[in-house]
């Protein structure tokens, strides 16, 4: 392969040099503790790598802010990854991801990366626990709440759901209404208005608007269920909190 000449040599010096890799499972532990949501464990391991940062930790460009950056990224994506797997909603994960690389990339002094490295870490670590917390719920459960979040405007459908989170639908109706207290009908159309309710405070969209960008079939369809849960319609409803949320951010 082209990269063997390349990869014995480097080899080659790390012996000479007494370069010894951090071990994969002492790696594998750090991820495991943020997703577990132990900040007390986080912050006290990172006290012990900030003592010698580098050790373990290979040459990834010689420029000390930009070798640094790189490991930032690697580490970043790998904890949101984690985090992912033990219940945070990867939409979350995801853009907390990308807001910490973004942050690392206008930064030019290892120190301060040093710090957004431990801050990085006790931010994931802090959801987790908080997750863990409100979170009696399974990781299906947890799965199938956030991908109904995040497709409210399509059809959800029990079949959909099960197949999204490979349980057996029968198996999963009974799962969700046991640890939620409510069935997958039900949690489905609390979302979906619960989300209009802050579109009417803190939007201008019309009803219809809001009805399409939440799946219902017709604008009346929406107003139906809305008044059925509300008491109220849309429009009267927005009466009622609109101004609200104008007069508090004056």
């Amino acid at each position: 392969m082209k990269t063997d000449r390349d990869l014995n040599y480097r080899l080659y010096i790390q012996r000479t040099d007494g370069f010894i890799r951090s071990p994969y499972d002492r790696e594998l532990r750090v991820y495991r503790t943020i997703q577990a949501g132990d900040t007390e464990a986080v912050k006290q391991n990172f006290e012990k790598i900030r003592q010698n940062f580098f050790a373990g930790k290979g040459t990834l460009s010689d420029d000390p802010v930009r070798n640094i950056i790189y490991h930032f990224v690697t580490a970043v994506a790998l904890v949101a990854r984690f985090c992912i797997e033990g219940g945070l909603g990867h939409d979350t994960a995801y853009t907390l991801s990308d807001i910490y690389i973004q942050r690392a990339d206008k930064l030019n002094d290892v120190e301060t990366l040093i710090d957004l490295f431990e801050e990085m870490q006790l931010d994931f670590a802090g959801r987790m626990k908080e997750l863990k917390k409100e979170n009696v719920i399974s990781l299906h459960v947890r799965r199938c709440i956030d991908y109904i979040y995040e497709h409210l405007h399509e059809e959800l459908t029990l079949s959909v759901l099960a197949e999204y989170v490979g349980l057996n639908p029968s198996y999963l109706s009974k799962l969700f209404s046991k640890e939620t207290g409510m069935s997958i009908k039900s949690f489905v159309t609390k979302a979906k208005i619960s989300t209009a309710e802050n579109l009417l405070r803190n939007s201008e969209f019309t009803c219809l608007d809001i009805s399409l960008a939440l799946g219902f079939s017709s604008q009346s369809a929406f107003i139906s269920v809305f008044r059925k849960i509300n008491g109220i319609t849309p429009k009267k409803f927005r009466e009622l909190h609109f101004m609200d949320v104008i007069n508090s951010n004056k």
